[in-house]
């Protein structure tokens, strides 16, 4: 807590002042956390201060919200051209990337418990900067970091606007992906990366990670003389077995079942079915696998658009087809998406014939 409390003076995140009339001061509090390795191994113990932004008022405390992040395609699509060209690869991390934000709207929050000033306890905080918990936090901060980093010289992709490439007269590239706080550097100068990263650490508070090892949960792998990349779910595969009981079921070698067939007959028809039924962690798993899938198992994206149907009605027959998608799971979470050393032409596949193409 006083680290987090020094982060924030240092930042001069707010200042003490009389609550004007007709404003309301929005609450704070303390969140903990124990941030773990995906081993499972405490890093460290965290205490963050969040801001309870579910009392904010839409054209009061807040306007615009939406904030972009990078696609997981295009990270694949980086990963995939580094492999290739033989790119360095390295990953970044933003501390406390949110308290970065500078703040449009006049925001007034109460002071914080435990760090009081006893002779200014009638005062509040004003927000000069976004803090976590508020609904424009995100926003503020992408803003902030766009801004910067376009600064620099980098061109944001039109595609995707977490995506930033840098092109040097003579011959150096940089490309940048940022999720939120984490960033990916892919580039085929280390002495350029280097430059970047001083850069970025005089404007915010960086931690370097170094090579690249893992990014949104899942593990990074690569054997640079091979000129390969292998992308792995194992550790959270086993996490989402664990949350759903099914860590010791038995492991099935296909993704959906061959003699079930799934249809709308097979949704509740009475209403005691329908209370039982709403019982079952559906969304929950389906949304688990969900992640999965866009992330590094598209093997079972059939058997997840088939079960994705009935998220409004579901049955227990449907219930069973996600069971036995975690079952499959359960015997290949060890399976990774490999990259290897190709060339950079687009091949694309169908499954069936074009007739008139041109």
């Amino acid at each position: 807590m006083e680290e987090e409390m020094e982060s924030l003076y240092k930042n001069n995140t707010w200042e003490l002042v009389q609550l004007p009339k007709g404003r309301k001061a929005i609450g704070c509090r303390w969140v903990y956390k124990i941030k773990k390795d995906l081993e499972g191994n405490i890093e460290r113990f965290k205490a963050r201060l969040v801001v309870k932004g579910y009392a904010q008022k839409p054209g009061i405390d807040f306007d615009e919200v939406f904030s972009p992040v990078v696609r997981i395609t295009t990270i694949r699509v980086v990963l995939a051209i580094a492999v290739v060209l033989d790119l360095e690869l390295e990953q970044l991390d933003v501390k406390t990337a949110f308290l970065h934000g500078d703040l449009d709207e006049e925001i007034f929050m109460t002071q914080t418990e435990g760090f009081i000033e006893e002779k200014k306890k009638n005062l509040v905080c004003r927000l000069n900067k976004s803090l976590y918990g508020l609904k424009q936090a995100p926003r503020c901060w992408y803003k902030r970091f766009d801004s910067f980093i376009v600064s620099l010289g980098f061109h944001r992709c039109e595609a995707d606007h977490c995506a930033y490439f840098y092109d040097c007269k003579d011959g150096y590239f940089c490309i940048l992906l940022l999720y939120v706080d984490d960033m990916i550097v892919a580039g085929n100068s280390m002495k350029y990366i280097s430059t970047l990263k001083a850069q970025l650490a005089r404007e915010f508070d960086m931690k370097d990670l170094r090579a690249v090892n893992q990014i949104l949960g899942m593990t990074v792998i690569r054997e640079r003389t091979e000129r390969k990349v292998w992308l792995s779910q194992r550790h959270y595969v086993e996490k989402i077995l664990q949350r759903f009981n099914m860590k010791n079921a038995k492991p099935v070698c296909t993704p959906f079942p061959t003699r079930l067939k799934m249809s709308s007959t097979q949704c509740p028809s009475s209403a005691e079915e329908k209370a039982v039924m709403s019982q079952v962690p559906y969304s929950s798993a389906v949304g688990c696998l969900m992640f999965a899938m866009v992330s590094t198992r598209p093997d079972i994206a059939q058997a997840v658009g088939a079960v994705s149907k009935y998220m409004a009605n579901l049955g227990c027959d449907h219930w069973k087809v996600v069971k036995w998608i975690l079952r499959y799971l359960r015997g290949t979470s060890g399976f990774c998406l490999c990259y290897s050393y190709d060339n950079l032409s687009c091949v694309g596949y169908v499954d069936s014939i074009l007739r008139g193409f041109r």
